[in-house]
């Protein structure tokens, strides 16, 4: 951030009860702000340098998104250098996607990205739309229960067959279920902003024994980290080529030199897509159900929507629904699941 660039700030606090403020009421902290400065504003949260600014007005937002980052071979306006996430470093390593800048950046996007892609798509499509049809069907009926519960169900069932490949029948129905348990566990971290203000002050990231919040967690990591390897080691051995699962493509990738990525790039692209879309996508999933049901017409309206596809549509279908793609950005503009 240009430190010549002065901002409203409509804090006046120190920066670490502003920084307490922030973890324990995001949601406050900037309803609070933007009443003051709807448009743009600084503050001193989350320990960057400088503080962050905070911009609301929609064609700022806009253009920020969508102009390019490189004009020829100079470095445009705009750049998203991946240190200014090192705050995730524990969780997800150093050799992630978002932990890279520049041409590293660029690399490994193209290492990443072909099984996001064409016939791929509408296969997970499909495969999600199975796995939260079966959730939903064993949830009984005319009684009450927690969304959040079934919605992260479907969120775990998915990265675990559409990234890792795995099923929870047969040979590798154990390590199905050890990561299944170990993943939540590792996420336990953010359900609390106390526990979570061990990401925002390394200070307290001290290991006190298995009792102790960060304790816990590095050991839940390291057993995590160990079944995410002998996964990644039986994948390279075996000689399967009909797999499409996110793992399987990722070790066949190879970069502009013909070189793969490593067990630890591996290992750290796994880890965001099992935190990227876990707990952010059951969360989102469950404010969606909530808003849908506490707003009949929607809900209404959405169904009509829906049945207009007939039995079996096409996930592609699905995906391109303008009410349904409204609902969606919707909950999403209003419960923000990165905060």
């Amino acid at each position: 951030m240009n430190k010549a660039l002065q901002l409203p700030r409509p804090f006046t606090k120190p920066a670490w009860l502003q920084q307490l403020q922030w973890v324990a009421d995001p949601v406050g902290y900037m309803e609070t702000a933007a009443r003051t400065y709807p448009d743009i504003f600084q503050a001193n949260v989350v320990g960057f340098e400088g503080g962050l600014v905070f911009v609301n007005q929609p064609q700022a937002i806009q253009e920020i998104l969508t102009r390019d980052t490189t004009i020829g071979s100079r470095v445009g306006l705009y750049k998203a250098p991946g240190d200014l996430n090192r705050i995730l470093a524990p969780i997800l390593g150093d050799s992630s996607v978002i932990m890279l800048s520049g041409d590293r950046h660029r690399r490994r996007r193209q290492l990443v990205m072909p099984p996001f892609h064409g016939e791929r798509m509408r296969a997970y499509g499909e495969l999600i739309g199975e796995l939260a049809t079966m959730a939903f069907d064993a949830v009984p009926l005319n009684q009450p229960f927690e969304a959040r519960v079934v919605t992260q169900d479907i969120s775990l069932n998915i990265i675990l067959k559409a990234v890792f490949g795995m099923s929870e029948s047969g040979a590798g129905s154990d390590r199905f279920q050890n990561l299944k348990y170990l993943m939540t566990q590792v996420a336990d971290l953010f359900h609390s902003p106390l526990s979570t203000m061990v990401l925002f002050y390394p200070g307290l990231q001290q290991d006190w024994g298995a009792w102790s919040p960060w304790g816990k967690f590095v050991r839940d990591r390291q057993k995590l980290d160990d079944l995410i390897y002998l996964e990644i080691a039986e994948r390279r051995a075996e000689s399967r080529t009909d797999r499409i699962d996110i793992l399987s493509l990722m070790l066949s990738s190879r970069d502009e030199q013909g070189e793969p990525m490593s067990d630890v790039e591996l290992r750290d692209e796994l880890m965001t897509l099992l935190f990227a879309g876990h707990e952010t996508t059951a969360t989102a999933m469950a404010w969606a159900l909530y808003w849908t049901h506490r707003k009949p017409e929607v809900r209404t309206k959405l169904l009509q929507e829906l049945a207009t596809l007939g039995k079996n549509p096409d996930p592609m279908e699905i995906f391109r629904l303008p009410y349904l793609t409204a609902v969606c950005n919707e909950t999403l503009r209003i419960h923000p699941v990165a905060m």
